[in-house]
């Protein structure tokens, strides 16, 4: 059975947000509000969280996960920006992108796109994540909280412990979230391509 956190949307709770990342560290699985919709998320090392994640949506193997970063100290460690790419992304972060870009060596292979070897990054502007990146200290793994044969996500936290009180550990409640996912901008050939119109304004890459 899944715990229920009713987190303060603007002065997070650091008793609530410590229980939080102490679920995260025994390798739990959390759904959690962004400043996009919901997700899901797990820590960089849980391969068990990661098959969760992939059995809960329907995840193929070349679903591109999102690693959600604290700040771009995070973000450089994940991925290889230029300094021309470094200087586009931090115009539009934090926010609703999210950034598909050659991965380093820090991430774990099964996170990666098997063939193109890249994943996805980004810095959330969300009161709450913010709080539990900071309290974390490392990236968070993540994927919109999106059901097979469902068209839009799930918006409510009561809703989601309701709904998937058996297969994940933890729900933060902290207010209605929205139901449009980040805009991905993929980079990994070097020039932006779109590939999800969402929250982000696109016209910053087209």
């Amino acid at each position: 059975m899944a715990r229920y956190f009713d987190v303060h949307p603007n002065s997070p709770q650091p008793r609530l947000i410590g229980q939080v990342v102490e679920t995260l560290q025994k390798d739990g699985l959390i759904a959690y509000p962004t400043d996009s919709c919901y997700a899901l998320g797990c820590r960089l090392g849980n391969r068990e969280g990661l098959e969760r994640i992939r059995e809960i949506r329907g995840l193929g193997s070349d679903h591109h996960f999102t690693l959600l970063c604290r700040d771009f100290s995070q973000f450089g460690q994940l991925v290889h920006l230029s300094n021309a790419l470094f200087r586009s992304v931090k115009a539009a972060t934090p926010g609703g992108y999210t950034f598909i870009l050659p991965a380093t060596k820090e991430v774990p292979r099964r996170l990666l796109h098997p063939k193109k070897k890249t994943v996805g990054v980004r810095i959330p502007d969300h009161v709450v994540t913010q709080a539990l990146l900071a309290e974390l200290g490392e990236p968070l793994v993540s994927s919109t909280l999106l059901l097979p044969d469902e068209a839009e996500p799930l918006t409510q936290g009561w809703e989601i412990k309701e709904r998937l009180d058996h297969v994940v550990d933890a729900v933060i409640d902290s207010g209605e979230c929205g139901a449009t996912p980040t805009t991905v901008v993929d980079f990994s050939q070097g020039e932006a391509e779109i590939l999800r119109y969402g929250t982000g304004d696109p016209s910053l890459f087209e």
